[in-house]
This record gives structure tokens, sequence and C-alpha cells, in this order.
């Protein structure tokens, strides 16, 4: 278990749900994380939804807006990326060819934010913290652990990413699997599965990672919930086990096993 105070430039430091359904979410997800909902009104009959673990900040949820729904845009998770500066990043994403989706502004106290997306169409959100602390959280069941870029175009992608937050692609020399590492600084952090893994009838995507200490009892339960599984659990030798689903409204997300290496 880590309790997160800073957040390097270039991580991943929020995840957020956007739902047709809040309060179902959050029993689900509280059900099936162990989180627990703390509610911020937000106005008349809307409110945002931050989720607990250890009373510290896993993830949060809102309701997604009439006319996005109107327009057949699907519950997702949205993924944060920590940066210094927030318009200094948005300038970056705009000459590297990604397109900033609505100016940066300010959250309240907290921070400064720009939706943005790459070049091969993957969404998220540029995070400048205003804080001197934050209060997240690893390592623990329900804690987000890994992200995965689904992209039609893993190398405009790399190239992108590499050139806003300086992260490194890399390969394994012993996964013949195609699959790019990303490395922030000293960190793995995620990754790029090789295209012929990239649905093309589906936009480029992050897909958040959750750590569970028993993927298979995991599953289980979220099945009961009502979750929907586009991958049942697999394993993947001397890495982990996992399981790639969607949550009763749709948004889809995996959940993480880590296992030990053979010596």
């Amino acid at each position: 278990m880590t309790y997160i105070d800073h957040y390097q430039p270039g991580s991943f430091c929020w995840v957020e749900l956007a739902t047709t359904d809040q309060d179902a979410a959050k029993k689900f997800y509280g059900s099936l994380f162990g989180w627990a909902p703390a509610d911020m009104p937000m106005g008349p009959g809307d409110f945002y939804t931050i989720f607990k673990l250890e009373g510290r900040d896993a993830a949060a949820a809102y309701t997604m807006r009439k006319e996005h729904q109107e327009q057949g845009v699907p519950p997702y998770w949205g993924i944060y990326i920590a940066v210094q500066s927030a318009d200094t990043a948005a300038d970056r994403t705009a000459k590297l060819g990604g397109k900033v989706l609505a100016p940066p502004f300010d959250v309240f106290d907290v921070g400064r934010m720009a939706p943005v997306e790459d070049p091969t169409g993957a969404k998220f959100s540029l995070w400048q913290s205003k804080r001197d602390k934050v209060n997240g959280i690893a390592g623990v069941d329900g804690a987000f652990c890994w992200a995965d870029l689904s992209t039609p175009d893993p190398t405009a992608a790399g190239k992108f990413y590499s050139g806003l937050f300086g992260w490194e692609i890399v390969t394994d020399p012993k996964d013949p699997s195609g699959y790019l590492h990303i490395k922030n600084g000293e960190h793995f952090i995620g990754g790029i599965p090789p295209v012929t893994a990239h649905n093309p009838r589906v936009p480029a995507n992050w897909l958040p990672y959750f750590k569970t200490s028993n993927c298979d009892a995991m599953a289980a339960k979220a099945k009961q919930g009502g979750a929907k599984f586009y991958l049942e659990p697999k394993t993947m030798e001397d890495v982990g086990r996992f399981a790639i689903l969607a949550d009763p409204q749709g948004a889809a997300f995996a959940i993480f096993q880590g296992m030990p290496k053979k010596k």
C-alpha cells in the first residue's frame, strides 16, 4: 500500500467515470472495489462523487450531460495526466498534432485542467494540481494501477506522448506480441497494445486498470453485479492475471492481479 502526496509530471493522477446512472455506479463500484462514495453538490440535483479507499481519493464519477447522451456518447472512464502547467501542456499538445478540446480552466482552488485529444483520437485530460499535497492511494485492491492505450497508430501515438510528457515507449525483448511499455521517468505506468488488438469500430481510447488480489473472485462478483465481459480472466505468464469488462452502464475498465515472476 502507498499513500500518494504528489504526482510526478507525466504520471496518471486521476480517473473519472462519466456515467448515465451515478447512483447505480456508486452501488456497483462500492460493492466491487470497496469504494466509499463522498458526494459533492454541484448544482440543483447534480453532484460529483469522489470514491474513497482508506479515506484516500481513489476515483470519481459524475452524470453525463443530457446533450452528450442524446448524441450517443457512451459511458466511459476518463484518464488525467499530471503536468506542471496546464496552459503550457495544452499549447504543446496542439503543436504536436493533438487537439485541445477546451481551453485550460480552473477547477475551484484544486487545480487547472484541459481536456485534449491525441493525434489518433484518444481523449484524456491534462491536470495541474494547485495543492501542496494530494490524497491519492496505490497498491491496494480497488486502486488504479495501470492504463493501456488502444490506438490504430501506435507509432504516431508514441511519438506524440513522448514529445508531450517525455515518456519512453519501449519493448520487452522477451515479449513477441508487440506490446509497448510506457515508462515515465523510472516508473512503468502503462502500455500500448499492438494494433492487431485494436477494434477498428471503436475510437482510440485509454483503458484504466484497477488492482485486485484475486482476479477470478472479483470477476465473479462483477458478473453478479451486472458487468459485461470483453475478456474473461486470462493469465499472462510472469506478469499476472487480468480481465476486461464493462460496468452495467457500459463503461469499460480492467482488473489486474499481479503475479510474482518465476525464478
